[in-house]
Formats: structure tokens, C-alpha cells, sequence
């Protein structure tokens, strides 16, 4: 529990100040770093998370239809979050003029900051283990989640410096986006734990969740080239992390 909470937490913290040493990660290997997780995390929902979630619920039908409302619940919060959450930074160059307000920055940061807390929440919640039932190598999930989480609190960051004309301004929402996901997995370890959330119930949010994770790798994958021209050198790279995802599975 702690090893989780603590990567939960410094991982997109210490990823988002690193804004303050780095420009604005428009470059090729960020995009690369990008590929490699997207791939990761779609190779680890593929042959990990889906199998044992198919594995151990006789319910099939509706973990594919919890999996379907968390791919299309994902594209919802993509619309308030820009697509932040897969690491994608989007800052409009546009001269500042007096309709755009300093109050209208500060609740289009607020509403961006809880879309992602959302999304983070969610992850968090998902690495909660029942004593009995499915299991898996939350380790691997871990990493995953580790793996996206990074390039979204540096895009969180660049994107909220630039809207709140400050890195510091920016700060104070890193740290509430960096305990989202440890609070998610603390609420959902004490529910399943006070036996409030059934193993039937953890399944389905482990269904929700990887609906996200689909949604996210496959949009970092097949959006991380302009017109979707995707060179060798990047389909290497998610080759590569989807090889990751599978000796993961099968080796480790």
C-alpha cells in the first residue's frame, strides 16, 4: 500500500517541476516517451487487466459493456481536459485581450484541474485488492499508470503556466492533481475492506478504468504524428513498449 500511494504521488509531482528545468517537451523524445507508455499501457489493458478481469466474473457481458461506457466516459472528460491526460500540450499562442479575463483563466484552469482528478481518482481506485477473488500483478498496473501519469503532470503544468501566466500559480493544482489518485486507492481499499464495494463491484470499476486506458493508449499511439504519418522510428517505439507490456505478463 505504501509503495503505491508513494508512486501515486511523487510520480506526477516531481514530473510536473520538472517544468521548471525543461522547455516546453515539444520535442522528439518527449513524443517518443509518449509512444512508449501509450503502447505500455495498451499492451498491459490487452493481455493483463481484460483476461483477469474475463477470468474471474461470470458476467462477461457487462464488464464489456462497463469497459465501453469508461472508453466513451474518457472522451467526455477529454473534452474539458484537452487531452492533458495523455500527455499532450496544447497552449494557444493568442494575444491577451480584456474579454479573456484573469477570473475566466482561473476557472477554465479549475475545470481542467478536476477532469483530470476525475481520471486520476479512477486510476487510483482501481489498484484496491480484494482478500479473495481476481487478482493481478498490480505491480504491472502500477507501472503503467506511473508511465501516463508522468507526461500528463508536465503537460498539466506547461499548459497551466502559460493559462495562469506563472509556474508558481500552477503548483498549488500539480499537488491536488498528485493526491487524486492516492486518495482514489485509499477511499477504495477502505470500501472494499469494510466490505461496503463487493468483488463484483471492484471488477466493474476495474472494467471502467480500463475503458480509459484504451481510450488514452489508442489516442497517444495514432495521434502522436501530424496526419497520422507514423514513422519506423516511432512504431519501433510502441512496438517496443507493447513488448514491455507482455514479458511483464508472461516473464516477470
Amino acid at each position: 500500500m505504501t509503495l503505491k500511494l508513494l508512486v501515486l504521488f511523487f510520480t506526477p509531482l516531481l514530473s510536473g517541476l520538472l517544468v521548471y528545468l525543461l522547455p516546453s517537451g515539444k520535442t522528439r523524445s518527449y513524443r517518443l516517451l509518449l509512444v512508449f507508455a501509450g503502447a505500455y499501457l495498451f499492451g498491459i489493458t490487452v493481455v493483463h487487466i481484460l483476461p483477469e478481469l474475463y477470468r474471474g466474473h461470470g458476467e462477461v457481458e457487462l464488464i464489456g459493456l462497463f469497459v465501453l461506457c469508461g472508453f466513451f466516459l474518457q472522451q467526455i472528460l477529454e473534452h474539458f481536459t484537452s487531452g492533458v491526460e495523455h500527455g499532450h500540450i496544447h497552449t494557444h499562442d493568442h494575444v491577451h485581450d480584456h474579454q479573456h479575463s484573469h477570473y475566466h483563466e482561473q476557472v477554465s484552469a479549475i475545470v481542467l484541474l478536476m477532469a483530470l482528478c476525475v481520471h486520476a481518482f479512477l486510476e487510483g481506485a482501481m489498484l484496491a485488492q480484494p482478500a479473495s477473488g481476481i487478482q493481478y500483478d498490480v505491480n504491472a498496473v502500477l507501472l503503467g499508470i506511473a508511465l501516463h501519469r508522468a507526461p500528463a503532470a508536465f503537460a498539466l503544468m506547461t499548459v497551466l503556466s502559460f493559462q495562469l501566466h506563472s509556474k508558481n500559480k500552477a503548483v498549488p493544482y500539480l499537488i491536488v492533481f498528485s493526491v487524486a489518485a492516492p486518495i482514489g486507492l485509499l477511499i477504495s481499499t477502505y470500501l472494499v475492506e469494510a466490505e461496503i464495494l463487493s468483488q463484483s463491484g471492484l471488477v466493474l470499476l476495474y472494467a471502467l478504468v480500463s475503458g480509459n486506458f484504451l481510450h488514452i493508449s489508442t489516442t497517444i499511439v495514432f495521434e502522436s504524428s501530424p496526419e497520422h504519418h507514423f514513422n519506423a522510428r516511432k512504431l519501433t517505439v510502441a512496438i517496443l513498449g507493447a513488448l514491455v507490456a507482455v514479458a511483464v505478463e508472461y516473464f516477470l
